[in-house]
C-alpha cells in the first residue's frame, strides 16, 4: 500500500505526515505523505511536461490504458473494496459496489475515446467550409471527496485521460489511501510518467489557490460542497480557467 505523493512517475516523501483513521474506532490505519510548495509545484511541472506528447498520442492508445485500467480494477475489486471499506468506513457490500461502479468510467471512457465527436459543414457563405475539431484543453486539477475516493477519482481520471489531458489529483486527506491504489494501478496499466501526478498539501486552501492562479493549469473538475466550489470558482475565475464541479449541500436529511 503507498502513502506517499505521486509526480512524475516516482513515489516521493513530503514534508510531513497526515494520519488515515479507521471511522469505526478511531485507530490509525497509516500515515500518509504531505506536500508542500516545492512539491505541489513539482507536480505542476511533471504535468506540464508531459503535456504536450500526452496530448499528440493515437486515441486508441489512451483508449488501450484505460481497458487495461477496467481490468485491473475488476481484477482487484476485493483489495480496493478493503480499503474503502477502511478507511471510507462503508460496509463491504456497499464498498464492493463502489469498486465496481469505480471501474465502469474506465470502461466507459476506454470506449468513447475512440470517438471523439467533430463537425464538417459549409459555411452560411457557401464558399467555405467549417472544421470543429475537439482538442485537450491541457492540465487540469482534480479533486475529490471522502464520500466515494475510489468513484469520484476514476469519475475525473477517465476522461482525463480520454481526451489526452494531463493531470495532478488532489484526494480528500480523510480518504487518500484509495486514491493512491488507483494512481498505482494507472501506472501498472501503462500510463506515462508525468500525466497522472497526485499530491496532499499540507495547506489544502492556499495550496489549490496558487495552483490555480499557475498559468500551466487551464481546468479545474471538483467535486465536494457548495461552500468550497464558491471558493474555487472566485480563484479560478481570475484566469478564467473551466470549471467543472459537482456541488453537495442539497440533500439534507434528519435522522
Amino acid at each position: 500500500m503507498h502513502t506517499q505523493l505521486y509526480i512524475d512517475g516516482q513515489w516521493v516523501d513530503g514534508i510531513g505526515k497526515l494520519p488515515v483513521y479507521d471511522p469505526s474506532d478511531g485507530s490509525v490505519i497509516a500515515e500518509v505523505a504531505l506536500a508542500g510548495d516545492a512539491q505541489c509545484d513539482a507536480a505542476i511541472s511533471a504535468a506540464d511536461a508531459a503535456a504536450k506528447a500526452w496530448a499528440k498520442t493515437a486515441p486508441r492508445y489512451r483508449s488501450e490504458i484505460l481497458r487495461k485500467a477496467f481490468e485491473l480494477m475488476t481484477a482487484e475489486n476485493e483489495v480496493i473494496a478493503q480499503l474503502i471499506s477502511r478507511e471510507n468506513g462503508k460496509a463491504m457490500p456497499d464498498a464492493r459496489g463502489e469498486a465496481t461502479y469505480a471501474a465502469e468510467f474506465f470502461r466507459w471512457f476506454a470506449e468513447e475515446t475512440v470517438r471523439t465527436p467533430g463537425d464538417f459543414r459549409k459555411s452560411p457563405s457557401g464558399d467555405k467550409r467549417i472544421l470543429v475539431s475537439h482538442e485537450p484543453i491541457g492540465l487540469s486539477i482534480l479533486i475529490t471527496p471522502w464520500n466515494f475516493p475510489a468513484g469520484m477519482a476514476t469519475r475525473k481520471i477517465g476522461p482525463a485521460v480520454a481526451a489526452g489531458c494531463t493531470m495532478v489529483l488532489k484526494p480528500a486527506g480523510e480518504t487518500p489511501l484509495t486514491a493512491m491504489y488507483i494512481v498505482d494501478l494507472m501506472e501498472r496499466a501503462g500510463l506515462p510518467k508525468g500525466v497522472l501526478n497526485l499530491v496532499l498539501p499540507e495547506k489544502t486552501g492556499p495550496a489549490i489557490s496558487k495552483m490555480l492562479h499557475d498559468p500551466r493549469v487551464k481546468n479545474l473538475s471538483f467535486t465536494g460542497s457548495t461552500e468550497v466550489g464558491r471558493i474555487l470558482l472566485k480563484e479560478a475565475a481570475d484566469r478564467v480557467i473551466r470549471c467543472s464541479m459537482e456541488l453537495g449541500g442539497n440533500a439534507q436529511v434528519v435522522i
